[in-house]
């Protein structure tokens, strides 16, 4: 497997420093760094704390790709969780809230490990908060601590004190959080009573921490990397849960499903395809068009990979995945715009503004609406929630970010459950993109040696 120079600078500054941060852009291979740096400083076995819905599609995935590793994944029941944590397995992925299983039994199951990596560490930022006080006690016994976030920006100077603590001990920013928020604040008053205080961050002492912690830290941004495409393409293939497999399954097999007191049928071939590409994205409709849901797991990570980023165009294709989608994204406070068939032309343009001027964090687009003629160069990534129904939508709203005036590398993520009729829809997609190519540079060719 190729690696970036930025890639393997990453790793050596890994393997040279077992205690830091990693501050590396989205889309730059942070991951497979930190299973570089681990397979080069291997001495027992490495704990990675990472949000749930990116333990397989990420980390599990970029072991597998990197080889020579053997991982766990402890999620599940607490028998499950347990024989992860005791499997021998090299690396063990686990969510952010493991932390507070695992300390009930800290001695047995941390037994024999001695690395830890917190990807999107900021999940720890609140030094009160009972899984950052259970994720001190994890690492305190660890030879090396990673701790990586592709966003340490959108964190306030306070909220980088106990990850810094815990990278550290308090060398760097001390061991009291009063003395170092009034180091780096000044209060300001927001209300008739004194109690009513809110701490900012005062500007000259964002470069006094940076100052601090810079040699325990390493960033690269996406557009420092040379030797990464302009536009990068990130697949990110899911393992099918039980619950949705049992319906797709009954929809493979029989073309009808039951959910509760309400059944799914599909009349034809094409039929068929369609609702199963519908359970896959979430729900499955009716012959009344009622949308019966079947899972909204997806969503939650289009969630995660947005607040590991900064702003984001979200390509949906059912009406279902745009109500899983806000219903996300209000519960995490998350801005967002909608850019589909039932905006009119003032909210569209509306929407655009807001999202260019930064008031937005995500617009929403459905390709059909907003594959053509829109410019939201403010954004950075492309998320697909479901895989695209033609080749052109896919070019032509993929164009809204990656496209003249944009000024830093972009990337897409294709979300698809593998071994699945959405793994064969992006593989048929590849195959008209290289024949749309293929057509084009013979077009390009032809105009040189006629000219010539």
């Amino acid at each position: 497997m190729i690696r970036g120079a930025k890639q393997l600078l990453t790793t050596q500054f890994m393997v040279t420093h077992p205690r830091g941060f990693v501050h590396n852009d989205p889309g730059t291979g942070k991951t497979i760094a930190t299973i570089d740096a681990y397979a080069g400083t291997k001495k027992g076995r490495m704990l990675v704390f990472a949000p749930l819905s990116i333990l397989q599609p990420s980390w599990g995935n970029d072991i597998e790709k990197v080889g020579g590793l053997s991982y766990a994944i402890a999620h599940g029941t607490a028998k499950k969780r347990t024989e992860a944590m005791l499997s021998g397995a090299d690396i063990v992925i686990t969510n952010h809230d493991a932390v507070n299983w695992i300390i009930k039994d800290k001695k047995r199951l941390l037994a024999g490990f001695s690395h830890c990596a917190v990807d999107e560490y900021s999940a720890y930022k609140n030094r009160s908060a009972q899984r950052s006080k259970a994720l001190q006690q994890i690492t305190n016994s660890m030879e090396y601590l990673w701790l990586l976030n592709g966003t340490p920006g959108a964190m306030g100077l306070t909220d980088i004190w106990f990850p810094a603590l815990l990278a550290d001990r308090g060398m760097r920013l001390g061991t009291s959080f009063w003395a170092f928020r009034s180091q780096v604040c000044r209060p300001v008053q927001n209300g008739p009573r004194a109690e009513h205080i809110e701490w900012v961050d005062r500007p000259e002492a964002i470069i006094e921490v940076a100052d601090k912690l810079k040699d325990i830290t390493i960033r690269f941004t996406l557009d420092e990397c040379e030797d990464m495409p302009e536009n990068i393409v990130t697949p990110m293939m899911l393992d099918m849960p039980a619950w949705v497999k049992t319906a797709y399954d009954a929809m493979l097999d029989e073309a009808m499903l039951e959910v509760g007191d309400r059944k799914v049928t599909a009349i034809h071939a094409g039929a068929k395809a369609q609702k199963l590409c519908q359970i896959l994205s979430g729900a499955v409709y009716n012959q009344f068009g009622d949308a019966v849901r079947i899972h909204s797991g997806r969503y939650d990570l289009v969630a995660d990979l947005i607040e590991a980023r900064e702003q984001c165009v979200v390509a949906y294709n059912y009406k279902h995945e745009i109500e899983g989608l806000t219903d996300v994204f209000k519960r995490r406070g998350i801005s967002y715009g909608i850019i589909n068939g039932d905006a009119s032309k003032t909210q569209r343009e509306k929407c655009v503004e807001d999202f260019q001027a930064g008031r937005l964090r995500v617009c929403i687009l459905h390709p059909q609406s907003g594959a053509h003629g829109l410019t939201l160069t403010e954004g950075t990534t492309t998320i697909w929630a479901s895989p695209p129904k033609s080749a052109d939508w896919y070019i032509q709203l993929n164009a809204r970010i990656h496209r003249k005036g944009q000024k830093r590398r972009t990337e897409t993520i294709q979300i698809a459950y593998k071994n699945s009729l959405e793994t064969k829809a992006y593989e048929r997609l590849e195959q008209r993109l290289d024949n749309l190519h293929e057509f084009l540079d013979y077009m390009v060719q032809f105009r040189r040696t006629a000219h010539a």
